[in-house]
């Protein structure tokens, strides 16, 4: 019996060891998953929200009026591949945020459904010069309403697109 109560209490000792050295590689664990997410976070806030703008990236003019620009959220993928679309200068223009508008690239309303619960609201925008811009479809840019080519990223190649291509 006492051999027995011996053994138990070794055992009862190491398991409430082994117990203590696990909880702290998880906590380990955890402190370098929320550090990697921080570095994440503010990676993507530099670049999603910079004030530099892609060369040949057109810029809106509305950008330091509205705030629409600076959601944290994208729409669903709508299509894999940009809009071509002919634009006149000093015309207000809303471009669809949340993917669901049956008048791509543009807002329709569609957003306001609320059985849908969509988050995001359209991006008001104007150019410059009246001409063809493209415009993203996939909804992913960093230069919101303008194509930079994040269509061609693995996340979005490998996302759904509501649109068959």
């Amino acid at each position: 019996m006492c051999l027995l109560t011996v053994f138990l209490n070794n055992f009862s000792t190491f398991f409430n060891n082994s117990l203590i050295v696990i909880s702290k590689m998880i906590s380990i664990y955890n402190m370098k998953l929320i550090i990697k997410q921080k570095r994440l976070v503010n990676l993507i806030q530099m670049t999603k929200y910079s004030d530099k703008k892609a060369p040949g990236i057109p810029q809106n003019p509305l950008e330091n009026v509205i705030t629409a620009h600076l959601q944290s959220e994208n729409g669903v993928v709508y299509e894999k591949k940009p809009f071509k679309i002919k634009l006149e200068a000093g015309n207000n223009y809303f471009w669809c945020l949340c993917g669901r508008s049956k008048s791509q690239p543009l807002c329709d309303g569609t957003h306001k459904d609320i059985f849908l619960k969509v988050k995001q609201r359209p991006i008001r925008f104007q150019v410059t010069e009246s001409k063809e811009y493209w415009l993203c479809n996939c909804k992913q840019t960093n230069h919101r309403p303008f194509c930079d080519a994040t269509h061609k990223s693995k996340v979005v190649q490998d996302a759904t697109p509501i649109i068959r291509s």
